[in-house]
């Protein structure tokens, strides 16, 4: 019994290890195969989006994204990093909880983000919208392309 105990500990340790690792070398983690979510690194034209491309000051950008997401209905940031961030959006009505990874790519003056439900297999486009929602919010304060 202690052994599946322990044996699980390390399991979600590296699990959590592995995807904190991916955000610090600027890798969103993969979209699964559902409709469900939305990339700007996926591979696959279903769940590709284009990234934000930054064309003033990088603070600015950064900080505006921010506000642009805290302004939209139940969601939160819950881990801020610098150059990475997590919020979570909580649906309505049924309290469903979509996850945003974002990486900030100085270098290439990229916003990075990713848009996942957390359950269920489609999302009538909610991710996707989300973040085009986002972009227009930002273009709309002169941040990004």
């Amino acid at each position: 019994m202690k052994f599946k105990i322990v044996f699980y500990i390390i399991v979600m340790t590296l699990s959590t290890t592995t995807q904190a690792n991916q955000l610090l070398e600027k890798q969103l983690p993969p979209c699964p195969n559902s409709p469900n979510c939305v990339s700007t690194q996926a591979t696959d034209a279903d769940h590709l989006i284009a990234p934000f491309k930054i064309i003033g000051n990088i603070e600015d950008a950064w900080a505006a994204l921010k506000q642009a997401l805290l302004s939209q209905s139940r969601t939160v940031i819950t881990n801020d990093s610098g150059d990475t961030l997590h919020a979570q959006a909580t649906s309505l009505v049924f309290r469903f909880v979509d996850d945003i990874d974002v990486v900030l790519d100085v270098d290439a003056k990229l916003i990075h983000i990713r848009s996942a439900s957390r359950v269920g297999y489609g999302d009538f486009g909610v991710n996707r919208k989300r973040v085009e929602m986002l972009r227009s919010q930002l273009q709309q304060a002169h941040v990004i392309e």
